[in-house]
């Protein structure tokens, strides 16, 4: 669920610019006639070499307020673990009442994310943003103040509603919005955001009450609407919906007042044009002998990922801390024992973003291939040593290595899921 949208949006706006290298031939200009004037001429060669030695802030700034909407994607798979107790004793739950509230959010999701690509298309990605960030908000206030269990699946249901907006359209946003060159490692931020949102989540969680936890996580979704209005749409989208101007206006805010963007522009155009051309194709045009391998790879992919168990550990890892007996294990340790209940909770946080970040650092350097390998070979060792943990714990075994091997497993786990 969490990471489905980030490999095919990428790629498939990498493959805009690999199709349109070559140059096109336009009767009239892109951009302002001060633009046209330089193109082969010396002060365009220097625009050019300004542009790209650095980064500019408009850029780094509009991707910040996008992956706010990754942030609320983290805290929302976040919220469940830590509030378990706290929602069960106050609201008198049992544990299938509980296990519904927490997985209603993928049902949520899966809405979302059937529509995301129809509401992001004709509305637009910051109109998209907008609207999951107010699911998302009514989801929270609901939680807020839910004194029934009704209460708490509406909202948990409006929140995977939102999320599943966001899965799709703030990773495309990001990508369409940054050059080639940076362009994987701008999208990997999206899946650092989700680390950072679950992550001090499950901290701010892990010592307060669960309805301050869940007006905690409006702040984010405020944030993001409230900058909306002041990014730029993506001027790939401006360009597909035939808004040309306010494309070439928008490319030229996010590479800054002085970068030549005249090439980038036609290349944008060219792709647009080549769309636009093309006969809608229907999903059973997918099964196609030619697109059978890509097809298998991709969803088996996906596949891979889900069934290897993540949203079960991410959504209840705290209980599965306390089955694992390690609170017991621990509170042998006087110093520790006021935190034991919450040490495998810290021991995530101290893991998860740091090894995301390495993600994103490495996903440009050594490619998804071998970094796809290793979260295979980390998520198999993971959920073997926390089954052995809980086999040693069943034929009374090793009590005292079990609940930490349960730990070692939940963080082996939690190594691969990088930005890939």
């Amino acid at each position: 669920m969490n990471l489905s949208h980030i490999s095919s949006a990428s790629h498939r706006t990498q493959n805009m610019d690999n199709k349109t290298t070559e140059p096109s031939d336009f009767t009239s200009p892109l951009l302002p006639t001060s633009y046209g004037a330089h193109v082969v001429g010396v002060d365009f060669l220097e625009k050019r070499h300004t542009g790209a030695s650095s980064v500019p802030t408009t850029l780094i700034l509009t991707t910040l307020v996008a992956v706010f909407g990754s942030y609320v994607f983290g805290s929302a798979i976040g919220y469940s673990s830590p509030t378990q107790s706290g929602i069960m004793r106050d609201l008198n739950l049992g544990v299938a009442q509980y296990s519904i509230f927490g997985s209603i959010l993928t049902i949520g999701a899966m809405i979302g994310a059937v529509v995301s690509g129809r509401i992001a298309d004709y509305a637009g990605r910051r109109v998209a943003m907008g609207l999951s960030q107010i699911f998302c908000i009514l989801g929270w206030f609901a939680i807020t103040f839910s004194k029934i269990a009704w209460w708490l699946y509406v909202g948990r249901l409006l929140i995977g509603c939102g999320i599943g907006l966001l899965s799709y359209v703030v990773p495309v946003y990001v990508a369409e919005i940054t050059t080639k060159n940076l362009r994987g490692a701008f999208t990997g931020v999206h899946q650092l955001m989700i680390s950072c949102g679950m992550s001090l989540t499950y901290l701010i969680g892990a010592y307060a009450n669960w309805r301050i936890l869940a007006l905690i996580g409006i702040i984010p979704c405020l944030v993001q609407l409230l900058c909306l209005p002041f990014i730029p749409d993506s001027p790939r989208w401006l360009a597909k919906v035939g808004r040309l101007k306010e494309s070439d206006s928008a490319l030229q805010h996010l590479r800054g007042k002085n970068a030549d963007v005249y090439q980038e522009a036609t290349e944008i155009r060219d792709y647009t044009e080549a769309f636009q051309k093309q006969t809608e194709a229907s999903i059973i045009g997918l099964f196609r002998m030619q697109y059978l391998k890509s097809l298998i790879v991709g969803v088996g992919l996906m596949i891979l990922q889900q069934f290897g168990g993540i949203n079960g550990i991410v959504f209840y890892a705290n209980s599965i801390f306390i089955s694992a007996g390690m609170c017991t294990s621990f509170s042998m340790l006087h110093y520790m024992a006021r935190f034991s209940e919450s040490i495998g909770t810290v021991a995530m946080v101290a893991i998860k973003i740091p090894m995301t970040t390495l993600g994103v650092l490495l996903m440009d350097k050594s490619g998804r291939r071998p970094l796809l390998l290793v979260s295979a070979v980390g998520t198999c060792l993971g959920c073997f040593l926390a089954a052995l943990s809980f086999v040693l714990q069943d034929l009374h075994k090793w009590k005292e290595v079990s609940p930490i091997m349960a730990l070692i497993g939940v963080l082996v786990m939690f190594f691969p899921f990088m930005p890939i």
